[in-house]
């Protein structure tokens, strides 16, 4: 993983730890030393998540080597207003933000427990693309799509059977 903006030191290694758990895989952490404003789009106000996403691709990841970008910025791509995160299916990269998974966004008082969760529900669900997972019917599935935050609030950070069983397939052709 790749943090691009700060994140608490402790955050970063729960997230870490928690990923490491749902892949069974060595999980690291890095800065993102990447400026980023040339991906910003000053008419919406946001950052450009497919131009992100190349670059953590071409910058940080390899053959073998999967790698999540960490972000803390409003992302988008051009068919929806925003958007939590994005992955190559079966690629090496994918890319999250905490922007629009805060309270505070939707005039609420903040919570860092909520804003954990739903974080690691879309890292975990992002990477699960990168194995080549596709979205899930299954409620609780860490791979149900999520386009709200009561969505990701819904589901568990946890693959379901099928999913699970896929995914371990996947791990063991590696």
């Amino acid at each position: 993983m790749v943090a691009h903006g700060r994140f608490e030191n402790k955050f970063l290694e729960r997230l870490s730890n928690d990923v490491n758990v749902a892949f069974n895989t060595p999980v690291t952490v890095a800065q993102f030393h990447h400026d980023i404003a040339l991906y910003f789009d000053p008419a919406r106000k946001q950052y450009d998540a497919n131009r992100i996403l190349k670059l953590v691709h071409a910058e940080y990841s390899s053959q073998n080597i999967k790698t999540m970008g960490l972000f803390q910025v409003d992302l988008f791509i051009p068919i929806l207003t925003y958007i939590f995160g994005q992955a190559e299916y079966k690629g090496n990269a994918g890319i999250a933000s905490v922007f629009r998974l805060r309270n505070e966004q939707y005039g609420m008082q903040g919570n860092e427990r909520l804003l954990y969760e739903r974080f690691r529900k879309v890292v975990i669900h992002e990477l699960g693309h990168t194995f080549g997972l596709i979205h899930c019917h299954v409620p609780i599935c860490v791979m149900r799509p999520g386009t709200y935050v009561e969505d990701i609030d819904q589901k568990k950070h946890l693959f379901c059977n099928k999913c699970s069983n896929e995914l371990d397939l996947e791990l063991v052709k590696r």
